[in-house]
């Protein structure tokens, strides 16, 4: 294999085998599980017999018998999972969801999703019923190690809390919260949700998890009263998405995406791109990097993004929209090496970014 294109055919091919294997292994489960032959094995359950027998992690477990039940149902299912259009990681989403009614439907609609977009889809099509709406903050306390004594109580001052935005529930119950604080030294932290987190409960609403700083809360709160006097009663929910238009509006700003650009302004040099230029090519490229891959697909990169010239400012190129388009900067990297080769790309200095702040 002497070149990429090689080695894209033999990594396509060994793809195409691990699909294959994967739904091969899986419509065997489903006939192990059919018969039950876990039982002479000792087990109980067919995740018992992967988790323990097999040694798979009990989330790798879970999404291999939650498909091999799919399988057995929806035979559509064997075939996605062959072709590449299923993810194993979504099977779990689509199991809460799909019936024999509805599967021809249902099932395209997951295609290519990863998990997180494998919930949003799944609650789009059966939200969660009367999701509670209000707001809670949760002290995260320290437990207590069962070889240490118990000290002397006083009231210590958590030095995290989480924070619940619109449709939260609190995972931790109260009980699991000891009675008497002890110093940081002699205790360890009580396992918590993941830091942040999103779980869908419709097409339209999230719970979110965060887990925030003193600090942060004690800010939110001062947002909060300033934006009472605008939006009375406003949720914390409110006070967030405020400050997200703010940032958003200062981005737009910086890259000269105003409600009422001026156009008629003097470039100050002669390689400089004005602001009207730059939001008239951002617009036309939709803010993403416009280099095509070899797959025939556009890269898409919304990362460290920077105005390439179609023809180099070295070469005698124009400034203008119709000479400018939006690249990331490997790719911008790697066109400047096409075109000047590597010896010359230790000068190499980015264009003006067109969307990383």
């Amino acid at each position: 294999m002497d070149n990429a294109a090689e080695f894209t055919k033999r990594l396509v091919e060994l793809l195409r085998a691990e699909r294959h294997a994967m739904a091969e292994f899986l419509v065997a489960l489903a006939e192990f599980d059919r018969r039950r032959l876990w039982r002479e094995r000792g087990h109980n359950s067919l995740f018992s017999f992967l988790h323990r027998e097999l040694k798979l992690s009990a989330g790798s477990a879970q999404l291999r018998k939650t498909a091999a039940a799919l399988i057995q149902r929806y035979p559509a299912v064997e075939g996605a999972l062959r072709e590449g259009k299923l993810c194993l990681s979504s099977v779990c989403e689509l199991a809460k969801v799909v019936t024999p009614e509805t599967c021809a439907e249902i099932l395209p609609r997951f295609f290519g999703l990863s998990s997180r977009d494998a919930a949003a889809v799944a609650a789009s099509i059966r939200p969660v019923e009367n999701p509670p709406r209000r707001e809670v903050v949760v002290p995260l306390r320290l437990a207590v190690p069962a070889a240490l004594p118990a000290k002397a109580s006083g009231d210590a001052a958590p030095a995290r809390v989480d924070l619940f935005h619109a449709h939260e529930t609190r995972p931790v119950s109260p009980a699991t919260e000891p009675a008497t604080p002890i110093p940081a030294a002699d205790c360890v932290a009580v396992p918590v949700a993941k830091p942040s987190s999103v779980d869908w409960l419709d097409s339209d609403q999230a719970r979110m998890h965060l887990t925030v700083s003193k600090a942060f809360l004690k800010k939110l709160d001062a947002a909060r009263d300033t934006l009472s006097h605008s939006v009375p009663g406003a949720t914390r929910e409110n006070v967030l998405e405020a400050a997200l238009d703010l940032l958003i509006a200062d981005r737009d700003r910086r890259k000269g995406l105003t409600a009422r650009p001026q156009k008629n302004v003097r470039p100050s040099k002669p390689d400089h791109v004005s602001a009207h230029v730059r939001r008239e090519v951002w617009e036309r490229d939709g803010g993403r990097c416009t280099f095509v891959l070899a797959s025939g697909e556009r890269c898409g990169s919304t990362h460290q993004l920077e105005l390439d010239h179609v023809v180099p400012r070295a070469c005698g190129g124009a400034s203008r929209a119709d000479n400018l388009r939006i690249r990331c900067r490997g790719h911008n990297l790697e066109e400047a090496r096409r075109v000047f080769g590597d010896g010359l790309i230790v000068a190499y200095a980015p264009g003006r970014c067109a969307g990383s702040p």
